[in-house]
């Protein structure tokens, strides 16, 4: 390999890694959602909070550490299509990124 093929190697790398932090930063912030007067994001967490609290009420921490009573099953559901969508379109993006490589 010569010096321009090592820098064009190099900055693909780069770009690819720059592309993944971006693509992860991006599909976080569209995790997030209000409901029952509190600022949740979804994921493993949450999901795993709700379903240790049974189908009850519940009072829980939202983002903002702030206590907000909730249904909780409402919140699951909520939050578990949230994460799904979420989820299958960042696997969609990432496998279309992965192609381009």
């Amino acid at each position: 390999m010569d010096t321009d093929e090592l820098i064009a190697h190099g900055r693909a790398r780069f770009d690819h890694a720059a592309a993944r932090r971006l693509l992860q930063e991006r599909y976080q912030a569209k995790m997030l959602f209000a409901h029952a007067g509190g600022m949740w994001q979804a994921g493993p967490d949450l999901l795993t909070l709700l379903a240790v609290c049974g189908d009850t009420e519940a009072v829980i921490l939202d983002l903002y550490h702030t206590p907000v009573r909730i249904t909780v099953a409402e919140l699951r559901d909520i939050a578990q299509q949230r994460w799904q969508e979420q989820m299958t379109a960042w696997l969609m993006e990432h496998q279309a990124h992965s192609q381009l490589r």
